[in-house]
């Protein structure tokens, strides 16, 4: 029996030997997820744990180097126009002088910033 070059080719790239290893990162995001289930499940969470299923399922299907880069960068982004929006929230407080306003406002910022530079972190830190 004679198989020819590609599918010698064909048998090679479907062999589980050679499948792609899943990236570490996306491991990483998976075991995470899998630690938050375990979590939702002994809480009794059970809408939470619906969720985290979905996301389970979804990462181990999607999940690539280059997906979370892209949702990361995505994150970056929107953590970005939230702290814009917060600090132009504080300074309209500080023009009208209310300093329980302006408090809030700060706290509200500083929130935001936190998020900026969680989502600023490099990937698998």
């Amino acid at each position: 029996m004679r198989i020819g070059i590609f599918g010698a080719l064909a048998l090679l790239a479907s062999s589980p030997v050679l499948a792609a290893e899943p990236s570490p990162l996306c491991v990483a995001k998976q075991q995470d997820i899998e630690r938050r289930i375990f979590t939702a499940k002994t809480q009794g969470h059970s809408r939470e744990l619906d969720g985290l299923n979905k996301a389970l399922r979804e990462s181990r299907r999607n999940c690539t180097a280059a997906s979370l880069e892209a949702e990361r960068a995505r994150d970056i982004r929107q953590a970005s126009e939230e702290v814009a929006e917060r600090e132009a929230a504080l300074a309209k407080a500080r023009r009208g002088g209310d300093p329980d306003k302006i408090a809030k406002r700060e706290a509200k910022l500083q929130e935001a910033r936190v998020k900026l530079a969680e989502a600023e972190l490099p990937l698998g830190t």
